[in-house]
């Protein structure tokens, strides 16, 4: 069973920035795609950044130029780096890892963006 623990969240100020980090106990992200995902209060999970297996990568439009999401096969983890955080960034943040039909979650680490 794999799993995905997620580091890195906290409290920033608007401007500020964070590094989130997705580990996997095992060497998965090489073989799988891999994402991550937010989710606001009241609102739907939504996806913020998307690396494939050959290393593409797309981001939503929102943070687009602020966030990058990359990918260390030799330490199984896949990091997002956020800069210029906004308060509309806020949410729980979550990573996933799609293994051919099997998609695992790590758990969510919560950004708060406040003054």
């Amino acid at each position: 069973q794999v799993q995905l623990v997620v580091s890195g969240g906290g409290l920033v100020q608007p401007g500020g920035h964070l590094r989130l980090s997705c580990a996997a106990s095992g060497s998965i992200f090489s073989l799988a795609n891999s994402g991550w995902y937010r989710q606001a209060p009241g609102k739907e999970r939504e996806l913020v950044a998307r690396i494939t297996i050959g290393g593409s990568t797309n981001y939503a439009d929102s943070v687009k130029g602020r966030f990058t999401i990359s990918r260390d096969n030799a330490k199984n983890t896949v990091y997002l780096q956020m800069n210029s955080l906004k308060p509309e960034d806020t949410a729980v943040y979550y990573c996933n890892a799609v293994f051919g039909a099997t998609i695992y979650w790590g758990q969510g680490t919560q950004v708060t963006v406040s003054s």
